[in-house]
């Protein structure tokens, strides 16, 4: 074997792993999809809770104007409801890959890992549903009544819902990764205190791009963050203190 090939071969592995790790989380994901399918009405009318105060026409809910557009609803609601479910499943494969850059004392943590990611994307997927929302179809809807009618559209509002849903679960890691990049030597705790006005610029410039155009909904999601962040400096200052003791 060439001095290339030993130099590749670590990287190669990486990859490897990577794409095991992946694959596993994709069996996780689609198994627990088949199940959410069994309760795909149930969670069609969670889904549509939020907004139907809002309708004008809330006893008949959604409009849906193809053939195919309720099932394929049907499809990525059980797909969301898959991936919500096995929150656990996934970052535990998300840590087997990431526990080998790390040190022996600090792959210890990997049960708090699975427990806090799991805790903080549910409490983004949460905060979404019972907060941003409301706020945010209250700005959107109160435009024209009285002479317009809201006939949303099962496909826009989905659409909307789940990505938005997603991007949220996802934003609230961010204690997470944060601690991870400062147990890995990347970033530490300094770093991010001293840069800390960056980071909430950064951060509302998310905020907007993530909620709905009211200032409202943006306000809303740029102060967990900022809060999150702030967690993040914390955390990586009391778990990295610990390893050096």
């Amino acid at each position: 074997m060439s001095e290339t090939d030993l130099e590749e071969l670590p990287l190669v592995e990486h990859l490897r792993e990577l794409r095991k790790r992946l694959v596993y989380s994709v069996i996780g994901v689609v198994v627990s999809a088949i199940v959410a399918w069994n309760f795909k009405e149930e969670l069609f009318n969670i889904i549509r809770k939020p907004i139907e105060p809002f309708l004008s026409t809330p006893e008949q809910g959604l409009v849906y104007t193809g053939l195919m557009e309720n099932f394929i609803a049907y499809v990525k609601i059980s797909l969301m409801g898959g991936f919500i479910i096995s929150c656990p499943f996934w970052l535990y494969h998300l840590w087997r890959f990431l526990a080998p850059a790390l040190y022996k004392e600090e792959k210890k943590y990997g049960l708090a890992f699975i427990f806090v990611g799991s805790l903080l994307f549910i409490s983004g997927v949460s905060f979404v549903y019972f907060v941003v929302y409301p706020l945010a179809f209250n700005f959107l809807l109160s435009f024209g009544q009285g002479q317009d009618q809201a006939l949303i559209s099962v496909k826009e509002y989905l659409s909307f819902f789940l990505s938005t849903t997603f991007l949220f679960g996802l934003a609230f890691e961010i204690p997470l990764i944060l601690t991870i990049l400062g147990l890995l030597g990347v970033v530490s705790a300094d770093f991010l205190a001293s840069n800390r006005r960056y980071a909430f610029l950064i951060l509302s410039f998310v905020s907007a791009l993530m909620t709905p155009p009211d200032p409202t909904s943006m306000l809303f999601m740029a102060g967990p963050l900022f809060f999150l962040y702030e967690i993040s400096i914390w955390s990586i200052r009391i778990l990295v203190r610990d390893e050096k003791k």
